[in-house]
């Protein structure tokens, strides 16, 4: 069965009718008619925090860039279901999210877990310090920037989209550049789905500032956590919020997370003050944890990235 599969309202109306005559006489329906059928039939028995994949619902261009990993569930059959919060924030919520699709003939099932990140809308307030993270950016729409300041309702809701897209952005880039960043699996207005980073045992890994490391893992973590902000440097772009507690630690692996708010370096006027304060929660971390790093050091060769 064939992974691209897809019908419209119409199309499945004129399968409901085809379908008593494939199964009144001897004919036989086309596989990918009977495929899509039944799982046509069962949408009504779907859980109240299930629904279907929504991966073929938005356009090429907000879906995971190429080489996609293999785990990646792009089957039109495919039922996302709900597992739970993993995260509360002031500018969003990150729920654990199950994507699969069942064994149906010759062709195997297939799952994955996703860490479905979904910025919150007009009912609450706007973003924490956003103005400094955004001077820079520019809003195409005119009505869309007009909203956005008077703080209306739609503007709001504006800006968590502009939010959302912005953090796709962000992943796409630097997961291509090859910086340590969940793969991005799409985004869909105020939800953006990526790679759900564990612990190897089920659970969330825990963030840096959690773990305790011994000197070997220590310093095999500052050079990862140093490559990256070499590899975000090198694009000319600074995490603007990066420490302990937006870095995940899998095992020997360090990834980075929440990064909404990237900073242009030379576009944005506090670029190079963002840069440092990264450099500084970075470096303290490291050395309170019996490792000299000096963030004047790992400043300098940062800039070096830069220009």
């Amino acid at each position: 069965m064939s992974s691209d599969v897809f019908r419209t309202e119409s199309e499945f109306s004129d399968l409901d009718a085809r379908w008593g005559e494939f199964t009144s006489d001897e004919s036989q329906p086309d596989p990918a008619d009977a495929f899509v059928f039944q799982f046509h039939q069962v949408d009504e028995e779907l859980g109240p925090d299930q629904r279907w994949t929504t991966w073929l619902d938005v356009e090429r261009g907000s879906r995971g860039p190429d080489p996609r990993p293999d785990w990646v569930v792009t089957e039109q059959a495919a039922i996302d279901t709900e597992l739970g919060i993993l995260k509360t924030g002031k500018e969003a919520d990150v729920f654990l999210l199950e994507r699969a699709v069942d064994a149906i003939g010759d062709n195997p099932g297939k799952s994955s877990l996703l860490a479905a990140k979904r910025y919150r809308t007009e009912e609450h307030r706007t973003f924490h310090r956003s103005t400094a993270y955004v001077e820079g950016r520019r809003t195409r729409n005119s009505r869309d920037s007009r909203a956005l300041a008077k703080k209306t309702a739609h503007g709001r809701g504006v800006a968590a989209g502009q939010w959302a897209y912005a953090e796709w952005d962000a992943l796409c880039r630097l997961w291509k550049a090859g910086v340590p960043v969940p793969y991005p699996v799409q985004v869909d207005g105020t939800e953006l789905l990526m790679e759900f980073i564990d612990d190897g045992e089920g659970g969330a890994a825990p963030r840096l500032a959690q773990v305790r490391p011994d000197k070997r893992l220590l310093d095999q973590y500052f050079e990862q956590v140093r490559d990256g902000m070499r590899e975000l440097a090198r694009a000319g772009l600074a995490h603007g919020d990066l420490s302990p507690y937006n870095v995940l630690a899998q095992g020997e692996r360090i990834v980075m997370i929440d990064l909404p708010q990237v900073i242009d370096i030379v576009g944005n006027p506090k670029g190079m003050e963002f840069l440092l304060r990264d450099c500084h929660n970075m470096a303290t971390w490291f050395t309170n944890r019996g490792l000299e790093v000096d963030e004047q050091e790992l400043f300098a060769d940062l800039l070096t990235m830069v220009f």
